[in-house]
């Protein structure tokens, strides 16, 4: 048996055909769901790209307890559990985050990986001369991170060097090489669509345009204030790189085809979020609430134990279920702390796996779904306090914590899931941004689009009872409740 799981990072549902799209280029996706199951109600868990990275080895949510990290001590790896039951685990990526401070202890779970150099402002080639060329834009970037994309974009300038299909050929490369050999998973794992939407020549023909402003590929994480035009240019950007994005899809589709891997592979094609691009007047993730363009995803899976194709699934599935879903395929045992139920029988018949899902970003809202309605509750004090990381690997995005931030440092009691190690309790950031916004209920049902907030007693006192009854099965900590303005179970199991 063998399984490869191919996952883009900010892939958009709204932008693929499958779900709807008429006017983005992506047959390879289309082609995809004739050959799989696509799943309707494929929710986020832990925001953005290395907790839900965490999720993806871990099988639980994290951003209760945890903001962006790596790999912690006592974290439970779905590739080294493979690894250890004589499952081969192969990784290429040109996801830059996995080589820096906040990510470093992914890749080398498992058995060998491969890294891609380039993407964003991947701190790669260096090039002194102060005068290199740097186009006017109106980029999210400036400065010294603006000029690294740039020389990185200087040494990609064919499409054969672009990151994307480089980490494709890798890809390649290895089913070709290992494909009589049996046992082993491939993780293939573009940094693309994620912006900046650097996509070849080709795939911007595809989307003709009479823009005439300063380059502009690169969002910013704020509200629109661009006009109209600008707007519509940063789609046509996005959907260039997605249909880039397919074409590479479509390679892999036509190699399984040409060594009829379908009878014994399974394939998974996911991401980890999606990304606003102009909808609810803003641009990116993480600043505003997580409306469904952002937390629900696309995802494709095929099982040749069943070999369901062409079929929808609306099951409310997550990504904690894929490292389960992998771990039951190769038959190894789920670790107690895994929360992810495996998908065959979902993918089978469409069994369900959950009544609500629960996601969010740590320090922001805490939403939960249960495939209908979307509640997202907000902080209740606008210094969105008391917050705390809960951790042994003290490291944000690119950095560790600074000495200032760890000055009021306890250690805290082992957690449930700890595995009897005691961790730092950290005070957290005070993000304030979700308490401006305040507690959202949608019925998306009747607004798909989450135009229009309800106001529903009784449907929020259900969301928020299943709200909290999750949150205490993910052992989330008490001042988590506190923040919420929620009843804390677990003050109330303490009483005599």
């Amino acid at each position: 048996m063998r399984a490869i799981m191919v996952m883009f990072d900010s892939l958009n549902r709204r932008m693929l055909s499958p779900y709807g799209c008429d006017w983005v280029h992506t047959p390879n996706f289309q082609r995809l769901a004739e050959h799989s199951a696509t799943f309707d109600k494929s929710f986020v868990g832990s925001m953005p790209c290395m907790p839900a990275r965490r999720e993806l080895h871990t099988g639980r949510y994290n951003f209760l307890h945890r903001s962006w990290g790596p790999l912690e001590p006592f974290d439970d790896s779905a590739p080294e559990i493979l690894r250890n039951h004589e499952v081969y685990t192969h990784l290429v990526s040109d996801h830059q985050h996995y080589w820096e401070d906040g990510g470093c202890t992914y890749h080398h779970r498992y058995s060998t990986w491969e890294i891609v150099r380039g993407q964003e402002g991947d701190r790669w080639k260096a090039d002194l001369n102060p005068d290199f060329p740097i186009p006017e834009s109106d980029n999210n970037k400036r400065g010294k991170w603006a000029r690294q994309d740039w020389i990185n974009r200087s040494h990609m300038a064919d499409e054969e060097s672009h990151c994307q299909n480089r980490t494709f050929n890798l890809g390649l490369e290895f089913i070709e090489t290992n494909q009589r050999c049996d046992n082993w998973f491939l993780q293939i794992e573009t940094f693309d669509p994620h912006e900046p939407y650097y996509a070849s020549q080709r795939f911007r023909d595809m989307y003709p345009s009479d823009y005439e402003g300063p380059h502009w590929d690169w969002p910013p994480y704020a509200q629109v204030s661009q006009p109209p035009a600008a707007v519509a240019q940063m789609r046509r950007e996005s959907a260039a790189l997605h249909s880039m994005c397919d074409e590479n899809l479509g390679r892999v589709l036509d190699l399984m085809d040409d060594l009829d891997l379908w009878q014994d592979t399974m394939l998974i094609i996911n991401t980890d979020h999606g990304f606003l691009l102009g909808e609810h007047d803003w641009w990116a993730k993480c600043a505003m609430p997580f409306y469904n363009e952002v937390a629900n995803t696309p995802l494709f899976i095929w099982d040749p134990r069943c070999g369901i194709r062409n079929e929808r699934r609306q099951a409310l599935v997550q990504t904690i279920d894929l490292p389960a879903t992998l771990l039951d395929y190769f038959g190894c045992p789920l670790p107690p702390d895994m929360q992810g139920i495996p998908l065959g029988e979902t993918v089978a018949n469409d069994a369900p796996v959950r009544e609500v899902a629960l996601y969010g970003i740590h320090g922001g809202h805490v939403n939960c779904t249960d495939g209908r309605y979307v509640y997202m509750r907000a902080p209740i004090s606008p210094d969105n306090t008391p917050l705390n990381e809960y951790t042994l690997m003290p490291t944000h995005m690119r950095a560790p914590f600074s000495p200032a931030e760890l000055q009021d440092t306890t250690m805290a009691a082992p957690l449930a899931f700890t595995k009897g190690c005691p961790v730092m309790k950290i005070p957290g950031r005070k993000q304030s941004s979700a308490h401006s916004f305040g507690t959202l209920l949608f019925d998306t049902a009747v607004d798909p689009g989450q135009k229009a907030p309800i106001h529903d007693p009784a449907v929020e006192e259900r969301m928020a009872t299943l709200m909290t009854e999750i949150m205490q099965a993910n052992h989330a900590p008490p001042e988590q409740f506190e923040r919420l303005g929620l009843p804390c179970p677990c003050a109330e199991s303490e009483r005599p």
